[in-house]
């Protein structure tokens, strides 16, 4: 079992850090590859740029708890957040066909 989590690419693992402004500030976030091709695909679906679609949900952060004290750990949990939905649309899917 422990196979699948261990065979998978380095590549996918490694980090990456990207500047960007939030909410005109400038930052720079770092998170792993994988996570930043699940966060491309959320603004991808939501028709922004990735930047934009992070200033948006900074802000919208802010406005419902105050600063995040780790906003790469939001990120990360936002991700299988996503995930989580993307699985429980498909079985939706699968149980209406």
């Amino acid at each position: 079992m422990c196979q699948v989590f261990a065979g998978q690419q380095p590549e996918r693992y490694a980090s990456k850090t990207r500047r960007l402004r939030l909410n005109g500030q400038s930052t720079s976030i770092r998170l792993e590859n994988a996570f930043w091709e699940i966060i491309d695909e959320i603004a991808k679906r939501d028709g922004v740029s990735t930047p934009s679609f992070l200033s948006t949900l900074h802000a919208e952060v802010l406005e419902l708890h105050g600063e995040p004290e780790n906003f790469t750990s939001l990120l990360r949990c936002a991700c299988l957040k996503f995930m989580e939905r993307s699985a429980d649309q498909d079985s939706v899917s699968i149980a209406a066909e």
